[in-house]
């Protein structure tokens, strides 16, 4: 197979001139585009969709707008520019020059950091597969497609880094993202969260705003990395992940949006009289939120982790806003609060800072989420409605790490097994709930037309006005 490496692949890493990547890349290419055609987006082989593709880091470059059909899509590898004579930031290499190449000692590490983060990419792809059968505008049908491609692109990121740097073990690795499969209950996805059903639209706006904000403070993180070409790769990749959170908090925004004015107009705030005029009810939106919030909240790992005080102290994965935290980047001496369940209550207790790396991120996580549910509840205020969304409780429905041995309520309090299964429907997404937001799910083609139980944007995506013809179908 020949591959025009300027063209088909674009790239800042040399393609062209480096054989035994090459090799690789031209046994590797044709699988990936197998497992697109079938867990990518369904029926689109022929569509042609206004995405943005990256050809190149310059900010002309890497937002580049134009119709393409999804498989002709060019899946380029990027690496933000570098920074002459970067350091080690954190841990005990703290002031050594930035690793070019994998140090022999870290190998099994790092490569497990990239597998994992590179495994969460082509997940999402499987989760959303359907969802285009399903979409409440071209609009949306086209963001749906634009996440979708840059999660292969994302994949593509991780890949060259397994494929360039660590040989044999590194193309068994890039094999194995391709043959591992969302839900498959022999060979699920690495990460809990990426196994869970994506139903519908509603899960997926809730998904691109808390799920792919993991994304974004794991991809923060991992740009500390003392190895350069890893910090180097994650930082694009942020470019791009800031748009799958903007569909996100968007999407549920307009949500809120069209369900605030079912109410005022109507005059009503029973959620079964909403629902009977097609409208999402608020409290089944906050029952969403609160299930993909809490699914998100394993995504950051155990609290107190030793594989995580292993990432730091060797200079593999940093802090979120490493450089601008005024400590000494070492952590040897300090300490952080982690939640304990104790006599009935949850207590928080010090941890060694370096063992409670997951939970600091987790904290800096929720603050960021939480500042976007209150963007929504301000569009809840503008209509005069009185109801409030809010995050849940960071103990709240846990099912990794000592937590996810007590049922603890949306509050905080931990509550008995009888107290849970009284009120779970009240906490959770319930099937009556999964059927009533499936039963919307009608599919919205006709340019400029919205689905009744979303409002249409204020703008659309690169200046086009938002009946812009976003999808053609051939």
């Amino acid at each position: 197979m020949n591959i025009d490496y300027a063209e088909k692949i674009p790239n800042n890493v040399d393609l062209a001139s480096n054989k035994t990547l090459q090799r690789a890349l031209e046994h590797w290419q044709p699988e990936f585009l197998q497992w697109w055609d079938d867990m990518g987006p369904e029926g689109t082989s022929r569509t042609e969709i206004y995405l943005r593709t990256a050809v190149s880091v310059d900010p002309k470059g890497w937002a580049h707008f134009d119709y393409v059909r999804m498989p002709e899509y060019r899946w380029g590898i990027f690496l933000a520019p570098g920074e002459a004579e970067r350091k080690v930031n954190f841990g005990a290499h703290k002031g050594e020059p930035a690793w070019q190449e994998v140090p022999g000692e870290y190998r099994s590490n790092l490569r497990r950091l990239i597998v994992t983060q590179g495994d969460t990419e082509p997940a999402s792809v499987e989760q959303q597969r359907h969802l285009g059968l399903t979409c409440p505008s071209l609009y949306d049908l086209r963001n749906l497609f634009q996440v979708n491609v840059e999660e292969g692109r994302h994949l593509w990121a991780m890949v060259y880094l397994l494929q360039a740097y660590f040989g044999r073990d590194g193309r068994e690795e890039a094999e194995a993202l391709l043959e591992r499969r969302s839900g498959d209950p022999d060979n699920p996805r690495i990460l809990g969260a990426f196994n869970e059903p994506t139903p519908d639209w509603l899960s997926f706006f809730m998904f691109t705003y808390f799920t792919d904000r993991d994304g974004k403070y794991q991809l923060c993180s991992l740009a500390e990395s003392g190895f350069d070409p890893l910090a180097r790769t994650c930082r694009f990749m942020l470019t791009e992940e800031a748009h799958h959170m903007f569909v996100g908090e968007s999407g549920i925004s307009r949500v809120i949006q069209r369900t605030c004015e079912v109410m005022t107009t109507h005059k009503i705030d029973d959620p079964a009289k909403i629902r009977s005029l097609g409208a999402i009810d608020l409290p089944t939106i906050q029952r969403y939120l609160n299930f993909h919030f809490s699914v998100t909240m394993d995504l950051f790992g155990a609290d107190v982790s030793s594989n995580a005080a292993t990432f730091y102290s060797t200079g593999l994965k940093g802090r979120f806003d490493e450089t601008k935290i005024e400590d000494d980047h070492l952590l040897t001496t300090a300490s952080y609060p982690v939640l304990e369940v104790r006599d009935g209550i949850l207590a928080s207790v010090q941890a060694p800072a370096l063992n409670a790396l997951n939970e600091k991120l987790r904290d800096d996580y929720i603050r960021d989420a939480a500042s976007g549910v209150e963007r929504w509840n301000k569009v809840i205020e503008k209509a005069g409605v009185a109801f409030r969304l809010r995050v849940p409780h960071k103990a709240f429905h846990r099912r990794i790490g000592p937590l996810a041995a007590a049922n603890i309520d949306p509050e905080g309090n931990v509550v008995s097994t009888e107290q849970w299964t009284a009120n779970v429907e009240r906490w959770l997404p319930s099937d009556t709930d999964r059927a009533f937001v499936a039963s919307l799910m009608g599919r919205v083609v006709e340019r400029g037309k919205f689905a009744n139980w979303i409002a249409p944007p204020a703008r659309g995506i690169n200046n086009q006005a938002a009946d812009f013809e976003y999808v053609r179908f051939n």
